[in-house]
């Protein structure tokens, strides 16, 4: 897999969002894609900076935008207004734009405007769902340049724009996670506790496939924290249904590994699912419903199987059961290494650094 070192070192800003540390204690996909875009950066000799919360762990020089992250300031009572704190890091970034060959931005296209003020390229990549308002300020600011995440992510924006869109997937350190050929019995799940990744399908398909599944992740919100206690919440019964909360990396690599599937019953139009890769790298097939990204991350028959409907998937279980789980982690590796995914980031920081 190519990943040469270009001529020269870029002087390279990279701006986090925020609202978890880099990388994240639990939950953030978003400041773990940007740690692993970062090292392997900096491992390639490159000069970067990381504009990121105080508690963030880096090779980088960090610049801290915020002592703590977001998440846990806010459930500290220590921080209230979010915008405050990523604004000031990002114009933190632009002050010193001069001392930079590009600066890639992680926190959406809401700054995407702050692009004129720069006065070196300036980068975005999209970490969400497009709304009517994100598509309005990629038509009035034409000329940015922005990433896509999927393909799916940018198919509402219009044709003339979209052709100056370029995708990088996402991509995963295949080192960070243990390929296990004799997993357990148990069916995964790992995701927000929310009515869009569905947990209750995943104990629905459990059932219906007579298999235990063990349940990760945590409400992010109150919305998040009604559906889960009224409607997953109940169906715990911690033998066949088990819940055991927020992971960190060592926690979600042995669910992940020793998991016979990973359940992804998403009910909207997920922009990525890094989870799914993640899955892969443990050879654990993925079994999710074709929504947002899901078609162009899962070979079907080779990393796992997808279907339109959460009831379509239940007969997909005894055929991802039957993949040869060495398979699924080296194909998944030859689409999905971090390092094609930083080799692919280079080519638009170089093609920027030699217009400007």
């Amino acid at each position: 897999m190519k990943s040469d070192t270009p001529s020269r070192p870029l002087r390279i800003a990279q701006i986090a969002p925020l609202w978890a540390s880099v990388p994240p204690a639990t939950y953030g996909g978003i400041e773990l894609r940007l740690h692993w875009l970062t090292e392997e950066l900096v491992a390639r000799g490159h000069d970067v900076t990381l504009f990121a919360s105080g508690d963030s762990q880096t090779s980088a020089k960090l610049r801290a935008g915020c002592d703590y992250n977001m998440m846990d300031a806010m459930a500290n009572g220590a921080v209230y207004q979010y915008e405050n704190y990523v604004n000031a890091n990002v114009v933190a970034a632009l002050h010193a734009s001069d001392t930079f060959d590009v600066i890639h931005c992680h926190t959406g296209c809401s700054h995407i405007p702050f692009s004129v003020l720069s006065k070196t390229p300036m980068l975005h990549t999209m970490p969400i769902l497009l709304s009517v308002d994100e598509r309005w300020l990629l038509s009035r600011y034409p000329d940015v340049p922005v990433v896509a995440i999927s393909h799916a992510q940018v198919a509402s924006v219009p044709a003339d724009r979209r052709k100056h869109i370029q995708v990088v997937y996402h991509g995963c350190d295949f080192d960070r996670y243990d390929l296990e050929t004799q997993p357990g019995e148990y069916l995964a799940f790992l995701g927000r506790m929310g009515p869009r990744k569905s947990p209750l399908d995943a104990i629905r398909i459990a059932k219906a496939v007579g298999m235990p599944l063990v349940l990760a992740g945590k409400p992010q919100d109150v919305d998040e924290q009604c559906y889960f206690n009224n409607q997953v919440l109940p169906l715990i019964d911690g033998k066949q249904i088990t819940y055991i909360g927020p992971v960190n990396h060592t926690q979600k690599n042995a669910l992940l590994k020793n998991a016979r599937a990973l359940i992804f019953p998403i009910q909207w139009e997920e922009p990525f699912g890094l989870v799914m890769i993640e899955a892969m790298a443990c050879g654990t097939p993925v079994v999710a419903c074709n929504r947002g990204s899901v078609s162009e991350v899962i070979d079907v028959g080779k990393t796992g199987f997808y279907a339109d409907t959460a009831d379509a998937l239940i007969p997909l279980i005894p055929q991802a059961l039957s993949l040869n789980r060495q398979m699924v982690r080296a194909h998944a590796m030859t689409r999905f290494s971090h390092k094609r995914m930083v080799d692919e980031y280079l080519k638009v920081y170089e093609s920027l650094a030699e217009k400007a």
